[in-house]
């Protein structure tokens, strides 16, 4: 019997669900370190919600913090990120073919006219 469970992508995929928290990883994507009052800024919600945020992205193991004195410092872990990515590619071929056969009807339409 195959196993369709794997827990790590499952925290991973239910952690990307949320704009915020994707918001949160393009930017430390951008910056390698980021203190969270600075990862807060921006967004329009307080501070305890961003670190709810923080906290799934963590229990994900798509973050890491370090704590400096009073500062904690927010790093991005990719390795979760890569496991999602090769389950995706597994199934690459699907929507490949589905992508490619809307593009040679667009080119049809396209010259048709």
């Amino acid at each position: 019997m195959v196993n369709y469970q794997n827990p790590q992508l499952d925290r991973t995929f239910a952690a990307l669900v949320d704009p915020t928290r994707r918001a949160i990883l393009a930017r430390l994507e951008e910056e390698s370190e980021v203190s969270v009052s600075e990862l807060a800024r921006p967004f329009a919600i307080k501070l305890p919600a961003v670190m709810k945020h923080l906290d799934v992205l963590g229990d994900a193991g798509l973050i890491t913090r370090v704590k400096t004195g009073r500062t904690v410092a927010v790093r991005l872990a990719p390795e979760p990120m890569e496991e999602a990515m090769n389950w995706l590619r597994r199934y690459e071929r699907f929507w490949s073919a589905s992508l490619d056969r809307l593009v040679a009807y667009a080119e049809a339409k396209e010259a048709d006219k």
